[in-house]
């Protein structure tokens, strides 16, 4: 699944219109009040407890499912939009995740993230997470772009299975417990 990055005007309007989705995500963010860093005051490169300073920071456990997104993204355009030049794949990925950003924001996933999931004090993200989360999934897009679809695979894998590991949560296990909540896997998350 490797893809040219493209060239001429069409790629720098490609570039423009991720940009400007980018900054639409953020001012939508703004607007809905979200905090522009976490509450505490700090900003942290990386935060790695579980607690009420996840989503808050620049990257925590729960970066490597951006990342993902990203993988996902890429992998989606190369074979529903396979004409389409890449850098606009890229910009519709990150009008997708901006979407994701701003609906994850909203009371009423904030408020399903609270019952249904281990994440029992979420409060949503810092608008520095939401950016970073952005990011992240750039990161992920780009790699995909440019790396053997194998180990793109392998390495959403073992991100799967490291913060499986590690915090007991993963993107796929977010995505399950968000539609369809399993109390077992909830109490297993809980330690219990």
């Amino acid at each position: 699944m490797k893809a040219a990055g493209g060239s001429g005007v069409g790629e720098r309007r490609g570039w423009m219109a991720a940009g400007l989705l980018a900054l639409a995500t953020l001012v939508v963010l703004l607007i809905m009040g979200r905090p522009p860093i976490c509450t505490c005051g700090a900003v942290e490169l990386w935060h790695g407890a579980i607690d009420s300073g996840n989503s808050q920071h620049i990257a925590d456990w729960y970066s490597p499912s951006h990342v993902i997104h990203g993988f996902l993204f890429f992998a989606a355009g190369w074979w529903l939009l396979p004409r389409l030049p890449v850098v606009w794949r890229y910009a519709l990925a990150v009008g997708i995740e901006g979407f994701w950003e701003i609906l994850e924001n909203s009371p009423i996933i904030i408020d399903r993230y609270r019952t249904a999931t281990m994440a029992l004090g979420y409060s949503g993200d810092s608008i520095l997470n939401s950016m970073s989360d952005l990011a992240m999934m750039s990161i992920g897009f780009w790699f995909a772009a440019r790396m053997n679809w194998r180990v793109t695979l392998a390495l959403a894998i073992a991100m799967e299975l490291l913060t499986l590991w590690v915090i007991r949560d993963n993107l796929t296990l977010n995505v399950l417990m968000l539609s369809f909540p399993v109390d077992a896997i909830k109490v297993w998350q809980s330690g219990g």
